[in-house]
């Protein structure tokens, strides 16, 4: 299926660390991600990925701006060791409200966000 352009994508990473109780035993990944996709339902797209590469900072998700939000200078926003419902929930209301480019980083989430740094060639 293809992605929507007209809202933003959230790429949840599922792969060697992000996604399994061998790293996180506490943390009922399957159920995380379920939520994740009822929060998202009508407000984004929900990729799941096998990894997303900076796994010292799992679970990491990266929030892609819509085209409308990359139009007015949004770009992607890395979030890592996003465990909890609450900031799931603070993720999905700032996506309603536009997300990257439309609308401003809410507080809440600043703990979050990193950059991402450029591997080396």
């Amino acid at each position: 299926m293809a992605l929507d352009r007209t809202r933003p994508t959230v790429t949840v990473c599922r792969g060697c660390c992000c996604g399994t109780a061998k790293k996180h035993p506490d943390t009922d990944h399957p159920a995380q991600l379920g939520v994740l996709r009822d929060l998202m339902r009508d407000v984004a797209d929900l990729r799941v990925t096998d990894c997303l590469g900076p796994c010292e900072r799992s679970n990491v998700m990266v929030v892609t701006p819509s085209d409308g939000g990359r139009r007015c200078g949004g770009r992607s926003t890395w979030l890592g060791y996003v465990f909890t419902d609450d900031a799931g929930s603070d993720i999905a209301d700032w996506l309603r409200e536009g997300g990257p480019g439309l609308a401003e980083f809410p507080r809440s989430l600043r703990r979050y966000r990193f950059t991402r740094s450029r591997r080396r060639r």
